[in-house]
């Protein structure tokens, strides 16, 4: 009888121990597959990222979108593109899809359609190409009177870049002074530079380097419309050249000397620095220094940047003639320059 009564109770606790194990089962069914939803449900919009390359195109430019997502697998399913409306491209992976923009302004909208296990999603790019003309500037770097040509920069040099969008929204091109500009030089942010209605950047470059990239985004206040644009400014070494400076005409500018100059009785040269920074060439900083035949000269009250020169009756021959011109302030302000002088 107790034996019996022993197995009875044995077999009513197991019929319990497992009737606690199924629910447990139907438990964890249950919790993981609301889990499961969860998972399908994240699934978003949000979930399939965007990259437009460039990011802000400019007109007829080669454009090409991108999707990828990390919580599908986009290589595996359907995918059509549809612009303006219109059926453009469909197929299985189908995630990068490339098209030309219009003119300035004329808005372009493709639509992604993806087509998930789960459901389809969609997403829409809209892209509105502009125009950002980057122009430079050497501000410090010095040129003669009535020069046609452009200051080019130099090393430690002051360099301007101003900004010039054309932005158009609803047939009207913003003002360059009600955008928002986002400047980088060297692909660093320059957060002092950036801002609302800057639409200019001013920067002194190192004596290390022998170009700059910089690049500027311009955006609407709205962040709607957006262009960007970069450009590389390279440095240039000073150059001397002489010019005859005539007791009537004054410089002769329209001629640079030879390398060989034939002087006749009386005569001066005059030295000009191309590019030199900063451009005031009187500033205590800058040291000139001639030289005759290797020997250093007094040119006494005349201009720094002005030698006179006068043959002595009866002799003839070639002499060297050189000048220095050196920035104490800067590693390599320096132009030099060396001819022959032939009396």
């Amino acid at each position: 009888m107790g034996l019996r009564n022993m197995t009875k109770n044995y077999t009513q606790n197991g019929i319990a121990s497992n009737g606690m194990k199924f629910k447990f089962l139907i438990l964890f069914v249950a919790i993981f597959g609301i889990f499961s939803t969860s998972v399908a449900l994240a699934i978003s919009p949000s979930s399939i990222f965007v990259n437009l390359a460039p990011n802000n195109p400019a007109p007829y430019e080669n454009t090409t979108i991108t999707l990828s997502s990390y919580a599908a697998n986009l290589d595996s399913v359907t995918i059509s593109w549809f612009v303006n409306g219109n059926s453009a491209l469909s197929g299985i992976g189908k995630k990068s899809f490339s098209l030309t923009t219009g003119a300035a302004g004329v808005e372009i909208k493709v639509e992604a359609r993806i087509f998930l296990p789960d459901g389809e999603i969609n997403r829409n790019i809209t892209i509105r190409p502009g125009v950002l003309v980057l122009l430079w500037q050497a501000t410090d770097s010095y040129v003669p009177p009535f020069y046609k040509g452009k200051a080019m920069p130099t090393s430690e040099g002051e360099i301007k870049i101003v900004a010039m969008p054309e932005t158009k929204v609803a047939g009207s091109v913003v003002s360059s002074k009600n955008m928002i500009y986002q400047w980088k030089k060297d692909y660093t942010n320059m957060q002092g530079g950036s801002g609302y209605g800057k639409n200019f950047f001013t920067f002194s470059n190192d004596y290390l380097d022998t170009s700059n990239n910089v690049s500027v985004v311009a955006s609407t206040i709205d962040q709607k419309y957006s262009s960007e644009a970069n450009i590389n400014v390279g440095t240039t070494t000073p150059k001397m050249v002489f010019y005859r400076n005539d007791a009537t005409l004054g410089t002769i500018w329209e001629r640079a000397l030879d390398d060989t100059h034939q002087i006749q009785n009386d005569e001066k040269i005059l030295a000009i620095p191309y590019f030199m920074s900063p451009l005031d060439l009187d500033r205590p900083e800058f040291t000139w220094s001639w030289y005759i035949n290797d020997a250093l000269v007094n040119i006494g009250s005349y201009p720094q940047n002005l030698i006179p020169l006068k043959t002595v009756e009866g002799t003839s021959g070639i002499s060297k003639l050189r000048v220095n011109i050196e920035n104490s302030d800067k590693l390599f302000g320096t132009a030099s320059k060396e001819i022959n002088i032939a009396f």
